[in-house]
């Protein structure tokens, strides 16, 4: 089942009852949805190897009547198009610069049955990405250019594995690519399985010291921008129904 079905089903069972007469002419919820994931598609850039952005910052604009329509459904119908944007990322290998914002606006501009939508990826022009390490659910920043992890207290990270050298392995990062480098360890080193002295580190590879793993992932990271002001002309949509 697509994500489009999957969405539809959840709509369905929300408009059921009270709701159903509400969408017998203009705007349906799907169409809403179609053109959120159009948008992303549209808006897709790739900024580094295997990263590509699309934008976080969504507006769904409608004519007034159909505005009022879609009010009927309250927060069912935000949090429905904020997993399906999420949802659909996700299958498509995007990546957000920051948390999904997503909000319904009422448009006098566009007649009943119009859907326009507008986006802005939070900050595009100050998105960077950092390289990172996950151990045992927690991130630790590569802060610097060496980043040494092992069970010593004078290692950068210091992890509780009795299968560890002091100074274990050491991560090379340089904004754009890292390498992962045994310190001589007793017990060795595995990248993705295999017996590694030193070698290039890819995204979402796994570095395994003793038992524990640890993972690489570059992010994104932008800076805060302040929010544009509202247009007088445009009512934001109530997640309580009201406009």
């Amino acid at each position: 089942m697509g994500l489009l079905d999957s969405f539809e089903k959840g709509i369905e069972r929300a408009v059921n009852g009270a709701f159903a007469k509400t969408f017998r002419s203009g705007v349906q919820p799907v169409e809403i949805a179609s053109a959120l994931r159009s948008e992303l598609d549209t808006k897709a850039a790739v900024v580094s190897r295997d990263r590509i952005l699309v934008p976080n910052t969504l507006v769904v604009r409608l004519a007034p009547a159909d505005h009022e329509r879609m009010g009927a459904l309250g927060r069912t119908l935000h949090d429905e198009l904020v997993q399906l944007v999420e949802g659909h990322a996700k299958a498509q290998q995007y990546s957000f610069a920051g948390p999904v914002s997503l909000a319904i606006n009422s448009d006098e501009s566009l007649t009943t049955g119009t859907v326009r939508v507008d986006s802005q990826s939070a900050g595009t022009e100050d998105v960077s990405w950092h390289g990172v390490v996950e151990i045992d659910g927690h991130q630790h920043p590569l802060a610097s250019s060496r980043t040494v992890i092992g069970r010593g207290t004078d290692a950068d990270i210091t992890i509780s594995d009795a299968g560890t050298s002091r100074r274990h392995v050491e991560i090379l990062w340089d904004g754009r690519r890292a390498m992962v480098r045994d310190l001589g360890s007793t017990n060795g080193t595995q990248l993705n399985g295999q017996k590694v002295s030193e070698a290039a580190l890819e995204p979402d590879s796994v570095v395994t010291i003793g038992r524990t793993r640890i993972t690489f992932r570059v992010v994104a990271q932008a800076s805060r921008i302040p929010p544009r002001p509202q247009d007088p002309a445009t009512r934001l949509f109530d997640l309580g129904g009201q406009a």
